[in-house]
């Protein structure tokens, strides 16, 4: 033993390492003499994705304290939550918290600043379901850039966070008495498809704060979307609820033409680089799967659910469709897998809306 002890502090002082045991080879940044990780973007494509991010996390902090203030324990109480519910949003705050001093720390003097924001809501139920949905893109939008990011160990630190985030989105679906993970797999969205959710609750922000630049596309509204908040299934762990929607169901959508000015201080503007409108595209799980529009006008068409299954092994199966997941309107059925699906921006006549499937 002290003979070998001997040999690494040789090696040690002339500057060479033994190989680490048990390591294949390959990996990023795992051996030795790799530098020292840098928690900070390392591009501008690092700079965006961190930026929005954080833009993300102020308004989820801002967002769960807005409804501990603007709503009583009694209006709690009425839409079946308790004090204890409302002690889990108010440490779901303090966790943004933390989000949003991380990414600050890995942005330096530019990070972006808490912003004034404007919320679509009136009623707890209204809340929860909002919560959830924002959480969900804000998950989805993460999950989307991560492995893009130049930066690996910015990735790692943002990872760690959104995980969190991923606990926060199933909680709200528990509090609005959907089932909490109806899918096997988290759907992931481009940096432009979360950054045109989020913009329009965003009323004004500090002139300091960067530009956040990402492309906005028009807005798509579905018009017949099915509604979560359902007093037959109060907040539960779970409930062994059907979908809210099926297979062939028609769903009609209705969106903006490119234009508009949105986001804080309307200091965005939407636009489309797509052609004509000919596809709903419905990003689930590991798939993009299109379905033709029909009765297609200059801002309106139909379609119907698409059916079918992620997998199906030995008789159980994922369905295509669940979840609070993305709908868009395309000029393309064009082949995309989740790693390379910014390939589909320039594609995106409008959208994303939320589908609330299950």
């Amino acid at each position: 033993m002290l003979a070998a002890l001997t040999l690494i502090g040789t090696a040690l002082l002339a500057g060479a390492w033994p190989t680490p045991p048990y390591t294949p080879p390959g990996g990023v940044g795992v051996s030795p003499d790799s530098p020292p990780p840098k928690y900070e973007p390392y591009s501008q494509f690092d700079f965006q994705s961190l930026n929005l991010a954080l833009n993300q996390e102020w308004i989820e902090l801002d967002l769960f304290y807005k409804g501990l203030e603007m709503f009583t324990l009694q209006d709690f109480l009425d839409a079946g939550m308790n004090s204890e519910d409302r002690e889990l949003i108010e440490f779901m705050a303090e966790q943004e918290r933390g989000h949003a001093q991380l990414i600050t720390d890995m942005l330096g003097p530019h990070a972006a600043k808490e912003c004034n924001y404007t919320y679509p809501f009136t009623t707890v139920p209204e809340y929860v379901d909002f919560c959830q949905k924002l959480t969900r893109f804000g998950e989805s939008g993460v999950y989307g850039f991560l492995p893009h990011l130049n930066s690996r160990p910015a990735a790692q630190l943002l990872l760690q966070s959104i995980t969190t985030e991923a606990r926060q989105q199933m909680i709200f679906r528990q509090f609005e008495g959907l089932f909490p993970m109806p899918v096997w797999f988290e759907s992931a969205i481009t940096q432009s498809m979360a950054w045109t959710l989020l913009a329009p609750y965003l009323a004004s922000c500090p002139k300091e704060n960067p530009r956040i630049e990402w492309q906005n596309f028009p807005a798509l509204n579905i018009t017949n979307n099915p509604s979560g908040p359902n007093p037959a299934y109060p907040p539960a762990i779970t409930h062994n609820r059907t979908a809210l929607s099926y297979p062939g169901m028609k769903v009609t959508f209705e969106w903006e033409k490119p234009g508009k000015k949105v986001g804080p201080d309307d200091a965005y503007t939407t636009s489309s680089s797509a052609g004509e409108p000919k596809f709903a595209a419905w990003i689930s799980q590991l798939n993009t799967t299109y379905t033709p529009l029909h009765a297609i006008s200059e801002d309106s068409a139909y379609t119907y659910q698409p059916n079918g299954s992620v997998f199906d092994i030995q008789g159980y199966f994922d369905p295509l469709v669940n979840d609070t997941m993305f709908v868009l309107i395309t000029d393309s059925d064009l082949h995309v897998t989740p790693y390379n699906l910014s390939l589909l921006n320039a594609h995106v006549v409008a959208g994303p809306a939320m589908f609330q499937s299950g």
